[in-house]
């Protein structure tokens, strides 16, 4: 069947409001000021710790300053050829967090960029999500489409021209509340646990429910959402995907914000940045037949969440080699400056910090290499190799932060708060007794430490490396998808012809 409304407007209607979501900037790539300014002129519709918050909130500009730097990259000449790319559809140059991969180095590009801008940032950029949220849309609108006659691909083609043109920033939204998780949607006491349309109108549907872990949301201009599992026929309400503004009426950000800790004097680039996850309430929320990608069609909801997830986790090649950087960085960094960087032990642990950042990449690569072609011509890498390369950068997350904590020694823990180290009566102590390699500065020294700390002794160093096990998926789901894709037959087929078995 086709759908009703297939033509996508500019200016769409939320409860009798105008979301103008950026004419302004139709022909050129956003700035890094023009984003922040964009999310000066949101409804509010942030909380944070019991407070509705402007999204000029203190704790939010941390966020902010990482998005920030994906404009302003793209925006130098010098990293072109990484930051941007051409539209396959208007052919004009267009910011690559928005674009569809065309190619096997259309991937390889993506994942040295995410690297590139995750060293920077000394941690996860944020912005991928929504990339790879719009892939996998491009794939699987188009199989639904082929399979089912349907129009959600022409569809979503008249999105994805509006959220080029006007260098969107989109938030993925969808791992569910989930509720008893040894039920499906359909069975749970509280359908809203799942989120699921609860009315289909002539104009749109209504949406009820909410959505987790929602890193981005309260400064992304755009929520993509997309279903979080497999459903059956009866799941057929919750299987849905769409867009909204992250301002829409209806929504409700309710967010937690993490950050290193601020300094004084000692000023540093890490303490710029931050982040910000929600969990999403979408309280009957109108969206209009232009928005929505997927309406019942329960076969392509599981395809969606996993074609989402491979694109996600084939990101992480690129982000956790990076975050593995930082940590050698500064593991390497405290040995020289304790004395110790030659020692046997201590070259041994910065192998293995090595092996698990290069083994990721390189395995990235390779879903590259072994990619295929969609129906839609979107590349998709290969599942078997970004869930391999996932799940080893999931697993090794403590590990490494153990190597760090390992070689810089007890200190990370236990160092005296900047403020000791600028009052006169402390600071001639501490600059004493925190001497090691007396070739480095007592401030280097001390910079070096307080680095440290922020990385293995801070709220955001405990969010971080959560984050870093269940970001794009915990280890056992990647598990999960390898067994589910892997060619155990033919091996099993191997060993039966070395064998002597015939069948």
């Amino acid at each position: 069947m086709k759908l009703p409304y297939s033509n996508f407007k500019t200016i769409c209607f939320y409860g009798g409001k105008n979301y103008n979501l950026g004419e302004e900037y139709s022909q050129k790539m956003r700035t890094a000021e023009q984003y922040k300014e964009k999310l000066l002129s949101m409804r509010k519709n942030v909380y944070i710790d019991g407070e509705l918050v402007g999204r000029d909130d203190p704790r939010l500009i941390g966020g902010q300053n990482v998005i920030a730097e994906t404009f302003n990259f793209a925006a130098d000449s010098r990293y072109s050829s990484l930051m941007t790319a051409s539209s396959h559809i208007s052919g004009e140059t267009i910011n690559r967090f928005t674009h569809i991969h065309q190619s096997a180095e259309d991937l390889m590009k993506k994942q040295e960029m995410t690297r590139f801008l995750c060293q920077y940032v000394g941690g996860c950029i944020q912005r991928c999500m929504g990339a790879d949220a719009l892939n996998g849309l491009s794939v699987v609108t188009k199989d639904c489409d082929v399979a089912m006659n349907t129009g959600y691909h022409d569809r979503f083609l008249k999105y994805l021209e509006f959220y080029q043109k006007n260098d969107l920033v989109g938030n993925c939204a969808q791992t569910d509340a989930k509720g008893d998780r040894s039920k499906r949607p359909f069975e749970q006491a509280d359908p809203d646990l799942y989120l699921r349309v609860v009315e289909k109108r002539q104009d749109g549907i209504v949406v009820r429910g909410a959505k987790a872990h929602n890193t981005i949301a309260p400064y992304a201009d755009e929520l993509i959402v997309v279903p979080t599992r497999f459903m059956t026929e009866k799941d057929a309400d919750w299987a849905v995907a769409f867009s909204i503004p992250a301002d829409a009426e209806g929504v409700y950000l309710i967010c937690r914000t993490s950050s290193v800790r601020s300094r004084k004097e000692l000023k540093a680039p890490l303490e710029n940045y931050g982040s910000a996850d929600s969990l999403t309430v979408f309280d009957n929320v109108f969206v209009p037949w232009e928005r929505v990608f997927l309406c019942g069609e329960t076969l392509f909801a599981g395809q969606l969440a996993i074609q989402f997830a491979n694109y996600h986790r084939h990101s992480y090649t690129g982000c956790k080699p990076a975050v593995t950087d930082v940590i050698m960085g500064a593991t390497a960094l405290a040995a020289e400056y304790n004395g110790v960087e030659k020692a046997p032990h201590v070259r041994d642990k910065l192998a293995d910090l090595v092996a698990v950042a290069e083994l990721v990449y390189g395995t990235g690569i390779a879903s590259a290499v072994k990619s295929s072609k969609a129906a839609s011509g979107t590349c998709v890498p290969n599942f078997v190799y970004t869930n391999v390369a996932r799940y080893h950068a999931g697993v090794n997350v403590y590990h490494e932060h153990e190597i760090l904590a390992d070689i810089a020694g007890g200190l990370p823990a236990t160092l005296p708060p900047e403020g000791d180290f600028l009052n006169p009566v402390t600071k001639p102590f501490l600059e004493k007794y925190i001497m090691r390699n007396p070739a480095i500065s007592a401030e280097n020294q001390h910079r070096c430490f307080r680095l440290c700390s922020d990385m293995l002794c801070s709220a955001h160093a405990g969010v971080s490396q959560v984050a870093g096990i269940h970001g794009g998926g915990s280890p056992i789901m990647e598990k999960i998808a390898i067994m589910g894709m892997y060619d155990i037959k033919s091996k099993k087929a191997v060993a039966k012809r070395l064998a002597g078995i015939r069948d």
